[in-house]
């Protein structure tokens, strides 16, 4: 049986018996046809897959990189390789797997982005109005970047979440975890007089949750995800734009400031350390930069 015949009995097992997804079946379905024109253009043979080695297969990586693809593209393409040797060896195609000793590529660290300190205070300041939209959206932005929450989890708090003598609130995030979480008095202030003002706005309407539209429903995620981008395209430069970047500042801010990585992981509610980690990573990013501007012998 030739190379091509075994990529499609694995592609069929794929598909049946895995129940992977049309487009990973695409994707290894590339790959191996990829790893075949190596081989070729290599060895000027089509691979026997009885035959193969590790040696053989170790090149394929340096042949991808070479071409241009990127390093998540490279480990899509060796968890194909691998998948496919695993198979041969598991259904007795093969008596080794040469792909065992093969290393996957290390995925690349690309740093959240994030505002400075002054940039969320100047934009935060900038909201002046006291009309009801407009308070609604400070008080949005302040309990996202004070709490560290996601934009859907903003939007999902009620009105009895709030504990405003203890200064918490009560969050449920992925998986319907819920987590506690200290609010800050400037968010305390400003969600204080918002809700004054909805409970005014909203007298008839039983629902509740803190944040409502103007018919007394809850909040639209694409209607709150355009505003807040809106308005920090005027203060930052950050790459990207989105309430999610609130989130990132908080963590970024927090840890620039000292605080223990593990308080900042609870608070974001990750379920463990190593996505915190990234903050981290951020944090001294920042000081390589500050010590290069500043210092005379950087």
């Amino acid at each position: 049986m030739n190379f091509d015949k075994y990529i499609s009995k694995f592609l069929k097992y794929c598909e049946i018996e895995k129940n992977y997804s049309v487009q990973t079946i695409r994707a290894y379905n590339i790959a191996l046809k990829q790893f075949q024109t190596y081989f070729i253009e290599e060895y000027d043979t089509k691979p026997d897959i009885k035959l193969l080695e590790t040696d053989d297969l170790r090149p394929f990586l340096g042949y991808l990189h070479d071409r241009g693809n990127s390093k998540s593209s490279i480990r899509l393409k060796v968890s194909a390789i691998k998948s496919f040797f695993k198979y041969a060896k598991r259904t007795g195609i093969t008596k080794t797997n040469p792909a065992n000793n093969i290393s996957t590529p290390k995925n690349e660290k690309i740093l959240p982005s994030f505002m400075q300190q002054n940039e969320i205070s100047n934009m935060i300041d900038s909201i002046s109005s006291d009309d009801f939209q407009t308070l609604q959206l400070k008080s949005l932005i302040e309990i996202i970047y004070s709490c560290g929450l996601r934009i859907s989890e903003a939007l999902n708090i009620k009105l009895s979440d709030i504990n405003f003598r203890d200064k918490i609130i009560k969050v449920t995030g992925k998986g319907n975890k819920q987590r506690l979480i200290p609010i800050g008095n400037e968010a305390i202030k400003i969600l204080q007089t918002y809700i004054e003002l909805r409970n005014k706005n909203h007298t008839t309407i039983s629902n509740n949750t803190l944040f409502l539209d103007k018919n007394g429903n809850n909040l639209k995620y694409q209607y709150t995800y355009r505003k807040i981008k809106q308005l920090m395209s005027q203060f930052t430069n950050a790459p990207k734009k989105s309430p999610h970047v609130l989130r990132h500042s908080f963590a970024t801010h927090l840890m620039d400031n000292g605080a223990d990585i593990n308080s900042v992981s609870e608070m974001l509610g990750h379920s463990s350390l190593s996505s915190t980690q990234i903050y981290t990573h951020v944090s001294i990013e920042r000081l390589k930069e500050a010590y290069k501007k500043a210092h005379p012998k950087a």
